[in-house]
């Protein structure tokens, strides 16, 4: 039987909503950034400040941030990892071409509000809804409506298990730019402990293409980078589909993920080819598909906001 895509369904009533209801209200910081190649200084302050054009039936509408420039640097990465499954590249390829560059709208959905039958991870008080892997209260700073990574203190999850999920979650990485690659704002955003969308600066700062922002990790390179400046605000809007075993534990589904950063869209219902580890091929491990959300400590102060969840229901 022919599969049917969620994202089409995601977008005309979740993610359009999330756009009618999106405000941004804390302002951005701006930041020089050296270096060839990536975002430039003069695309980020244009989208800051858009245009105005009008249409002929008298509605303004912003006009489009200016293309920035592309990275053209040299590769970073590996040579020697294992192909990757149904690929020409190996994990973490440093041949492997990075993303074009794509310089988002002011905003998306950045504070969208939760809908009704949403689970809040966090609202902008407290961490009760997460823990450490032991079981633990989860140790990481909140302050001033966000929370930030512990360095040292170790990922944290939700108490909550879920299956196959929507999830909202706003991020920021450091404004202090320190260290390249993947040791600059590094974090990510983990489904059932295996199956992780990449969190990092990637704003003039080359890594390899499957681990840099919005990258299933090691395995797919996401289609645009539209991050944000460090310090500045960023929205993910994710559909994660869990994978499905028989009951000799065979797969027979494999999980998906629709990804959308900023208003770009990452990948639309991409295929895992199973745990997403690094620089390994692993296969998948048969479990119920159902487990916990997890945030990455690797050692960055990244921020978090506005975290919320909804499961994905059947249809009738």
């Amino acid at each position: 039987m022919k599969s049917i895509s969620l994202f089409p369904a995601v977008v005309r009533v979740g993610l359009l909503a999330l756009v009618a209801a999106g405000c941004e209200s804390s302002s951005h910081h701006h930041h020089e950034h050296h270096g060839h190649g990536a975002h430039s200084a003069n695309a980020m302050s244009a989208a800051s400040t858009p245009t105005v054009s009008v249409n002929t039936d008298g509605v303004f509408t912003p006009a489009p941030p200016p293309a920035p420039q592309q990275d053209t640097g040299a590769g970073v990465g590996y040579d020697k990892t294992p192909v990757i499954p149904g690929q020409k590249w190996r994990v973490h390829d440093k041949d492997r071409p990075v993303p074009p560059i794509v310089t988002p709208g002011a905003r998306f959905s950045h504070g969208a509000p939760p809908p009704s039958d949403a689970t809040v991870l966090f609202g902008g008080r407290d961490l009760t809804q997460w823990e450490l892997s032991d079981g633990k209260p989860a140790p990481w700073t909140v302050m001033n409506g966000f929370f930030q990574v512990a360095p040292k203190a170790g990922a944290i999850q939700t108490r909550q298990e879920f299956g196959d999920c929507q999830l909202h979650i706003e991020f920021a990485t450091p404004s202090l730019v320190e260290g390249s690659s993947q040791g600059r704002g590094n974090s990510g955003v983990f489904f059932h402990a295996d199956f992780e969308v990449q969190v990092l600066d990637s704003y003039n700062n080359r890594t390899y293409a499957d681990g840099q922002v919005g990258a299933l990790y090691g395995q797919w390179p996401p289609l645009a980078n539209p991050v944000k400046g460090p310090g500045e605000w960023n929205s993910y809007d994710i559909v994660f589909e869990a994978p499905r075993f028989d009951t000799a534990g065979k797969l027979s589904r494999p999980g998906y993920l629709t990804v959308i950063l900023n208003g770009v869209l990452m990948h639309n219902r991409k295929e895992l080819n199973g745990p997403t580890h690094h620089q390994v091929v692993d296969p998948y491990k048969p479990y119920n598909s159902r487990g916990k959300i997890s945030l990455q400590d690797h050692g960055n102060t990244t921020r978090f906001r506005n975290i919320w969840v909804r499961a994905i229901g059947e249809y009738n």
